[in-house]
């Protein structure tokens, strides 16, 4: 099967009439350009259609403009390239020409990443795909970027190999995203994260020179990783045209738990346990009763989902360390239906545009902070969107366990309240600048007391648009060195301008 982008909802106006919703400066593409990118690249559209699409991802705010007929910001056209050489070139034509160029493939990020902010080229990297070679001795792949995970991961288990990475995003996402905002799968803490995974990359550079790194040997010590200084740019550094990942064999056991504990805070302190103690099962997710009530009908109860894949001797052990711990503190045994019920839905992505259809304004944050801080977190951070005006819902999981700490992820919907009754109904205009003001409430509530605490303001769906506002915050006097290394890499400012907070020479972002 093929695999290809899939929109988030319909946009509700004629390709022809759709407009972008984010002001600022748009570069255009001039005839000369045009004829430069059409004699090397396979394909190069001015299609209205296609520069809508290529226009917005799986950012949720961006499903409430598609209703009002807008994206965030269109390119001025779309180039398909099938292989390095020719992405090299698109890079190379547009350096020379001071264009902007955004890489994009699957479009399923949720923070804007892949939107062409300042116009000029949407660089579609779908047509790179497929996997290139696998060495089922050494258990290392090569993977082209455009690569779509049923396909990469149905071509491994043909070999009886897996990557081990299962983001919920899995039939809408390709390699090359996972490695552009540092993804992680729902297995993560038995494969780890997509960082854990790569082992080399091609990149082709701003003015069009194309670069190895890494994949020369295990653990090589040749000065700084350049690998992972690409793992997580965004494309602001650099397009990746190749990936070189570690493999492992398929897992020929399983084995589930489910458990539930009286509070968030106690299923925190069992997880922080199992892991410190060398257990890592594929899945150890913890739900507040929010959520566990919404998705496993739980009252009053905080679930523990655990899911694991090994070898049979190491299985066991994981398993007996989970019942102990979970024992020990008090944990009700439930049912193992509840974990098939989680694997049903663990690829569901399909709630988000009936809500925004709906006026309900809804998202997800995620993040990661030590052990010692989550529980104060997580309790400071549902009140805050509890406190919001118009808030429906704010709830938590734990997704990613670590050894020094975890990731929360947290949602939260909020509608506008009603109108008093004999009153007319708000205007759209109205209706949506309290949308956005909510929303952007919302996110600054969670990222202010992520920050207090010391934590990571994301930890696997990147920065893109939304989070860029709190880089510089985020990383403080380190934010300046990766001006100076997107300066060093990109002199002319035309890789992915206006993401991860960085400053651009095509004009301001004028969004929030």
């Amino acid at each position: 099967m093929s695999w290809a982008p899939t929109p988030v909802t319909p946009i509700d106006a004629p390709a022809s009439e759709v407009t972008d919703r984010i002001p600022g400066p748009r570069v255009p593409v001039d005839e000369r350009l045009l004829e430069r990118l059409r004699g090397v690249c396979a394909e190069v559209t001015a299609d209205d259609g296609a520069r809508a699409e290529a226009g917005r991802d799986w950012w949720p705010l961006a499903i409430r403009w598609a209703t009002r007929g807008t994206v965030p910001a269109r390119p001025a056209v779309v180039a398909r390239p099938t292989d390095a050489e020719q992405v090299a070139a698109v890079l190379a034509a547009c350096h020379g020409a001071r264009v902007p160029v955004t890489a994009m493939a699957g479009r399923s990020g949720v923070c804007g990443s892949s939107v062409p902010l300042f116009g000029g080229v949407s660089l579609d990297l779908c047509g790179l795909s497929g996997v290139v070679d696998i060495d089922t001795t050494s258990l290392l792949g090569q993977v082209l970027p455009g690569t779509f995970g049923p396909d990469l991961e149905n071509q491994l288990r043909a070999q009886h190999t897996t990557l081990g990475h299962w983001p919920q995003s899995m039939d809408l996402s390709t390699v090359g995203g996972w490695v552009a905002c540092r993804g992680a799968g729902q297995y993560s803490t038995r494969y780890g994260k997509i960082e854990d995974m790569v082992v080399g990359l091609e990149v082709a550079l701003a003015d069009g020179t194309v670069i190895s790194t890494g994949g020369t040997g295990p653990r090589a010590a040749l000065g700084p990783d350049l690998t992972q200084l690409f793992v997580g740019s965004e494309g602001v550094l650099g397009v990746v045209t190749n990936v070189q990942l570690r493999l492992h064999p398929l897992a020929r056991h399983e084995g589930r738990r489910a458990y539930s504990f009286t509070s968030f805070a106690a299923g925190l302190e069992v997880c922080r346990r199992v892991v410190q103690r060398g257990a890592t099962p594929a899945v150890l997710r913890l739900y507040d009763a929010t959520e566990s009530a919404r998705n496993f009908d739980l009252a009053d109860q905080c679930a523990l989902v655990v899911l694991d894949e090994a070898d049979e001797a190491l299985l066991e052990a994981t398993l007996q360390i989970v019942d102990a711990e979970c024992a020990a503190s008090g944990g009700r045994i439930l049912e193992q239906d509840i974990v098939g019920r989680w694997v049903a839905h663990k690829n569901d992505v399909s709630a988000l545009a009936p809500l925004y259809r709906a006026g309900v304004v809804v998202d997800t944050v995620e993040m990661a902070a030590r052990w010692s801080t989550l529980p104060m977190l997580y309790d400071t951070c549902v009140s805050a969107l509890a406190a919001l005006h118009g808030t429906l819902a704010a709830s938590a999981h734990q997704s990613h366990a670590y050894v020094d700490g975890a990731c929360l992820y947290f949602t939260f919907a909020g509608r506008m309240p009603e109108p008093p009754a004999g009153t007319e109904s708000p205007s759209d205009g109205v209706a949506d600048t309290w949308a956005e003001n909510y929303y952007t409430s919302a996110w600054r509530a969670v990222m202010d007391v992520v920050r207090a605490h010391g934590g990571a303001i994301s930890h696997h769906h990147g920065i893109g648009i939304n989070r860029g506002r709190f880089m510089a915050g985020a990383l403080g006097g380190a934010f300046d060195v990766l001006v100076d290394l997107k300066h060093a890499l990109d002199p002319r400012g035309i890789l992915n301008p206006g993401k991860l907070g960085l400053p651009s020479p095509f004009g301001e972002l004028l969004w929030p």
